[in-house]
C-alpha cells in the first residue's frame, strides 16, 4: 500500500488521510462500527480493572462520527469568526446549515463573553 494522502475524490475531495486496507476511504457505518467495537472493549476491561481496584467504573459514552464532527464544528466555531471559513471547512453549502446545526456555544464560551462584555461595560464607566 502506497503511504502519504489518498488521491481517491469522494464529491469533490481528495487528499484523504484514512483508509482501509483495501486503500478505500472508510464510510461513517464502517467508522461508527469500529467507534462501537473501541467503546465497547474499553468498557469492558474497565469493569473488570474497577472491581479489582475496587472503585467506580469510569465508562465511555456511546458515540458516533457524527458527535465527533458536531463536537469539531463547535470548537471550530469558538475559534473562528469568520463564517466564511467556518462554511468551507465544513463543506456545507451554506452558512445557515452550520450555524443551525452545530455552532453549539459551550457554557464556558457563554461565560467568557459575558466576562469580557462585563469588562467593557465597566470600564464605560
Amino acid at each position: 500500500m502506497e503511504k502519504g494522502p489518498n488521491e481517491q475524490v469522494i464529491d469533490g475531495y481528495s487528499g484523504f488521510i484514512f483508509q482501509n486496507r483495501y486503500g478505500k476511504i472508510p464510510n461513517p457505518k464502517t467508522v461508527n462500527a469500529s467507534i462501537k467495537r473501541i467503546v465497547a472493549s474499553y468498557n469492558d476491561e474497565e469493569m473488570l480493572n474497577s472491581k479489582k481496584g475496587g472503585r467506580e467504573p469510569l465508562l465511555l459514552p456511546d458515540f458516533s462520527c457524527h458527535h465527533l464532527r458536531r463536537t469539531f464544528a463547535t470548537r471550530l466555531c469558538e475559534a473562528e469568526s469568520n463564517l466564511k471559513v467556518i462554511r468551507s471547512i465544513m463543506g456545507h453549502k451554506n452558512i445557515e446549515t452550520t450555524m443551525d446545526i452545530y455552532a453549539e456555544a459551550t457554557d464556558r464560551k457563554k461565560e467568557e463573553t459575558f466576562e469580557r462584555l462585563a469588562g467593557k461595560l465597566d470600564n464605560l464607566f
